[in-house]
């Protein structure tokens, strides 16, 4: 039920970040100086922390629905779900470490 739940809600803020980037990236033509500001806000350590979360959600929801998939259309899915849900948590948590790594040593080299 879990899994079900994360997925929603993954879903749900994705959409939402994908409406505000494409409101943000508009703004490029409407006025260069506000998008200029607008990015410039983001170039901070709480961001950074936004763009793991963004990229956690991203990577979730997209493990996990291949596991949807594989339980809807493999005729043993039903039977292996909480085996893939486990392999759908140790490869998110892989990539995590893995971006989260990288991602913070940019900024701390200023390459953010």
């Amino acid at each position: 039920m879990w899994s079900w739940v994360a997925h929603r809600i993954t879903g749900v803020g994705i959409f939402f970040f994908l409406l505000v980037h494409v409101l943000d990236t508009s703004l490029v033509r409407v006025s260069p100086e506000a998008y200029d500001a607008v990015i410039g806000a983001y170039k901070n350590p709480i961001m950074i922390l936004g763009e793991i979360g963004l990229v956690g959600a991203i990577v979730f929801h997209a493990f996990n629905g291949l596991r949807i998939i594989l339980v809807d259309f493999w005729k043993k899915g039903t039977r292996y779900h909480k085996q893939m849900l486990w392999g759908v948590l140790a490869l998110w948590l892989v990539t995590m470490v893995a971006f989260s790594a990288r991602h913070v040593m940019l900024f701390l080299e200023g390459g953010h």
